[in-house]
């Protein structure tokens, strides 16, 4: 089969288009054809092993010392069954699924792959198409995390740093469906996508710092970890919750620091979902509830474009691989 292969740390052109042996299932797995895929952040990172220096040597051990330990990367996918092991129940040939491998899963850039039946998977929105069922797992379950983490109801004032990109528009859109008034921060060029997916407010970080404007906020999210911190947690009320998508230890020490002292909560923390969550996501699609934002669509064959793209750091929500 075609698959994109890492063979080492470095800039996009270290990926490399291969011929490599198509996967067997093992018994509790099944064999997906990929359909889609996308280039997240995750990706972009593990390929260019761009993280804190504080978890450098973790990263180290976890990714791999010299060179990427699965050097197929991905860890969204849609696509068909093509078969499945002996021992699954669930699933069958023929199936339309859609999955995340999780944080230290890969894989989905190529043209089949192999997963657990019992890992986060399930049928995809039947009103959405491969390439957007592909773009909702990573983004969507991380995003439900830190909603739910958040308490996040009816009446509350939420503020979303962050808001254009994949972890921000569902957290906009989930934030709303639980009833929250929402405020979105993105810069100019996003404003209009942002109210789009529901949000009540938008702030344009580029021509105004929402620390300085005298709101208060139930909930605020960081889903890109640029929000000023100390200002953030000023801007909270009395017993409000900060919630950081991407925080480093230092970042995390500091705030169980603050949590300690302040009479504010602050979580941060990553998450790959589960199954369930996975199929509630599902059913928000499903309902039209709930929709991934698409930036950009490229080839499997473009792959390092792709990568290029994701790099500049300005993508809006998901940048979708569709494989032939």
């Amino acid at each position: 089969m075609k698959a994109v292969v890492c063979p080492r740390y470095g800039p996009p052109e270290v990926l490399q288009i291969r011929e490599v042996e198509t996967p067997r299932p093992k018994d509790n797995e099944i064999l997906v054809k990929v359909r889609a895929t996308t280039v997240t952040v995750a990706d972009s990172r593990t390929r260019g092993f761009r993280v804190p220096l504080s978890y450098w040597l973790l990263a180290r051990i976890a990714l791999g010392l010299t060179r990427p330990k699965k050097t197929i990367l991905g860890t969204e996918v849609a696509g068909e069954v093509e078969s499945v092991g002996r021992d699954v129940k669930l699933l069958k040939k023929g199936d339309h699924i859609f999955a995340h491998t999780g944080h230290g899963g890969s894989g989905t850039y190529a043209e089949y792959t192999c997963l657990p039946e019992t890992g986060v998977v399930t049928i995809k929105p039947s009103n959405m198409t491969f390439e957007e069922s592909a773009a909702i797992p990573m983004g969507g379950l991380t995003a439900l995390y830190f909603v739910r983490k958040g308490n996040v109801q009816s009446e509350q004032k939420v503020l979303i740093y962050g808001a254009s990109g994949s972890v921000g528009t569902f957290a906009v859109q989930l934030a709303k469906y639980f009833g929250a008034e929402v405020t979105g921060v993105c810069s100019t060029t996003n404003l209009e996508l942002v109210k789009s997916l529901g949000a009540d407010k938008v702030i344009d970080y580029t021509k105004e710092d929402f620390t300085k404007n005298g709101e208060t906020y139930d909930v605020i999210f960081d889903a890109v970890g640029k929000s000023p911190y100390s200002g953030s947690v000023r801007s909270l009320k009395k017993g409000g919750i900060y919630l950081h998508a991407v925080a480093a230890p230092a970042v995390s020490i500091r705030m169980r620091w603050t949590s300690m002292t302040s009479g504010k909560r602050l979580v941060g923390g990553t998450t790959s979902g589960t199954k369930e969550d996975l199929v509630f996501l599902s059913e928000l699609a499903e309902a039209g509830k709930l929709r991934p934002v698409i930036d950009r669509r490229y080839p499997l064959e473009q792959i390092v474009e792709a990568h290029r793209y994701v790099d500049k750091g300005h993508k809006k929500g998901n940048v979708v691989i569709t494989v032939e």
